[in-house]
């Protein structure tokens, strides 16, 4: 299996997945428990497999009463055992609030129950807000920016590139020894990301619907400055872009003002689930009305134009596939979303 190679990883081919994947943040829709919104993720996995996408990716964040995604390892898991062929992975796991040597564990494990299966990407936030973050790396003298650099080389000699003869821990093994590793990439929603994925050989993957601004440019940087890590080694990214599709004007109205009221939230504090009641009075507010196409995050309408905006997208960036982030209140009309994304695709192209 390939880890930051060109092509596709195995069990994918060109003929058997789009250059399509999910990033799904798991969201508890107003009523639901969290076991309500962990069975909806795997229906959203199911329907993205069913209609060709490459992976499913769940995120990492925390202390948040509107998620269920504090623990992507796990669900990757719960995931994968529901799913037949569709890439299954973190995205990301956050590697500052973590121990390299138990991440590569628990991926090598991972890998071992579901081969050729397994994605893992990287990222360097802490995915949460400063107090929590304080509280998951409680005990250590941890400055992210210095540390993650040495935390990403510790984290790829256990996965299988070993350490220098004499490094302390080179007498160390991460268990189960597996053949593979998962694929490994590199999150990013500023310049550091895709530069240091360039410069250490690995898959890249960029934030657009964090940073709209920035993504284009940084994505064509990273293809040309890359830096094979080994022989053979190929320049591979991809671009996470907030997508929703639908032939219903209503229901593309509320997805734009479900975002940009959790957008909202986020900012005052609240981190508490919509209701569904809140977002249509929102939807048709002066407020929202007045400011209604300038973020630049957003890829809305029918399905045909949706996807005539991502084919460009994905040509600009020069990117090798598009992940697909729908956040929602309506998990139905999510999983219509992403089949008509694919439908339309394959129309296309």
């Amino acid at each position: 299996m390939r880890d930051g190679r060109a092509g596709f990883p195995t069990g994918v081919t060109p003929n058997s997945s789009l250059p399509l994947s999910v990033l799904d943040f798991v969201g508890i829709e107003h009523g639901e428990t969290a076991h309500d919104s962990i069975a909806g993720a795997v229906e959203i996995a199911q329907a993205a497999e069913a209609a060709g996408y490459r992976r499913y990716w769940v995120s990492e964040h925390h202390n948040m009463s509107s998620l269920a995604c504090s623990a992507p390892e796990i669900l990757t898991a719960h995931v994968a055992a529901r799913t037949e062929r569709i890439r299954v992975g973190a995205g990301g796991i956050m590697l500052p609030n973590h121990s390299p040597f138990k991440v590569a564990e628990t991926f090598r494990t991972l890998t071992a129950m579901y081969p050729g299966r397994i994605d893992l990407a990287l990222g360097r936030a802490p995915g949460t807000d400063p107090l929590t973050a304080h509280v998951l790396r409680r005990g250590l003298q941890l400055d992210p920016g210095a540390e993650f650099p040495g935390q990403v080389a510790e984290l790829l000699a256990f996965l299988g590139d070993g350490f220098p003869e004499g490094h302390p821990y080179a007498s160390l093994i991460a268990a189960p020894v597996v053949d593979e590793s998962p694929q490994l990439f590199m999150l990013g929603s500023s310049q550091y990301g895709p530069a240091f994925a360039a410069v250490n050989g690995l898959s890249a993957v960029f934030a657009h619907h964090m940073s709209p601004d920035l993504a284009f440019d940084l994505l064509r940087d990273y293809r040309r400055d890359f830096e094979p890590r080994r022989q053979g080694d190929l320049p591979y990214s991809a671009m996470s872009v907030l997508t929703f599709a639908s032939d219903d004007p209503d229901a593309v109205l509320d997805f734009e003002a479900g975002w940009a009221l959790t957008m909202a939230n986020l900012r005052r504090g609240v981190r508490e689930p919509l209701r569904p009641e809140q977002v249509r009075e929102f939807a048709r507010s002066a407020e929202f009305l007045g400011n209604r196409g300038r973020d630049a995050r957003m890829v809305t309408g029918t399905a045909k134009a949706v996807v005539s905006q991502l084919l460009e997208m994905k040509e600009r960036a020069e990117v090798d596939e598009l992940v697909i982030v729908t956040p929602g209140l309506d998990r139905p009309r999510r999983t219509t979303s992403l089949a008509e994304v694919a439908r339309a695709w394959r129309d296309a192209t």
